[in-house]
């Protein structure tokens, strides 16, 4: 087994337990103490859990602890990428998209930057600034007034005002969190609310979320898995959420963030 396979074992029955004990993962991963041990201080480094005498844990605040922008973009690089390329693909030329604030959303905009005709509306700094480095005259880009968040969105009643009213062809939704129960969740109380505007706004909601997400768990849901049309998500995701989404959204779109001559 690949340590990044372990580590995300590690990290599911992390995120289903709320902690995990040295003793217990060597047995059931058949790897040695130092294995874990290396596995633990690579998970904590990441901030996806805390070390305590013996094992680890969930790491304090994470219902409502809320990375930046910068800190967020160097994890999961790879897998971030490939589904921004699915998640363009999906948008059509001509329409009228949203796209929230996020990591990944930038990465969409990246992708989207030479897809003609596009109105783009989105409370990111981040994305805004994407389409104005390319500036096509055939594509009109409105960003949302607000407040803004340590992840670079905008928030409040002034980006409510900006986006109530809209009709969207589709809405690329960047998400803290996805959970069986709770649903897509977020961190940040006013984000989520925003970002509900902008899911009601769209006829086609998007999700596009790599496989750390799952079974992270934001102080506030934005949407249900059931209310997403396409959940565009990578190959790590482990089987049992794979179950589950496929019973839940609409359609799952798994990517594979491998390089070509490494697939099976």
């Amino acid at each position: 087994m690949l340590a990044a396979q372990r580590q995300e074992l590690i990290l599911e029955q992390v995120r289903r337990t709320g902690g995990v004990r040295v003793a217990d993962l060597v047995e059931s991963l058949a790897v040695s103490d130092m294995t874990v041990r290396r596995d633990l201080d690579v998970l904590e480094h990441r901030g996806s859990l805390r070390k305590v005498h013996g094992g680890a844990v969930a790491p304090e605040g994470a219902r409502t602890e809320e990375p930046g922008f910068e800190a967020k973009s160097t994890r999961q690089e790879d897998e971030k990428h490939a589904i921004a390329r699915a998640v363009a693909d999906l948008v059509e030329p001509h329409s009228a998209v949203g796209l929230s604030a996020g990591t990944t959303t930038a990465l969409v905009a990246e992708y989207l930057a030479a897809t003609p005709g596009l109105t783009v509306v989105t409370n990111s700094l981040h994305v805004a600034e994407v389409f104005h480095r390319t500036a096509r005259p055939d594509q009109t880009v409105a960003l949302t007034g607000g407040f803004r968040t340590p992840s670079d969105a905008l928030v409040g009643p002034l980006a409510l005002a900006s986006i109530r009213g809209l009709n969207l062809d589709t809405l690329v939704l960047g998400v803290h969190g996805m959970q069986e129960r709770a649903g897509f969740t977020t961190p940040n109380l006013m984000e989520s609310e925003t970002n509900r505007a902008l899911v009601d706004a769209a006829a086609t909601l998007v999700v596009a979320a790599d496989h750390s997400k799952w079974g992270t768990v934001g102080i506030s849901t934005i949407a249900p898995l059931d209310r997403c049309d396409v959940l565009v998500t990578d190959s790590g995701l482990p089987d049992a959420a794979r179950a589950v989404l496929t019973e839940q959204v609409d359609r799952l779109v798994v990517t594979d963030a491998r390089p070509r001559e490494e697939r099976g």
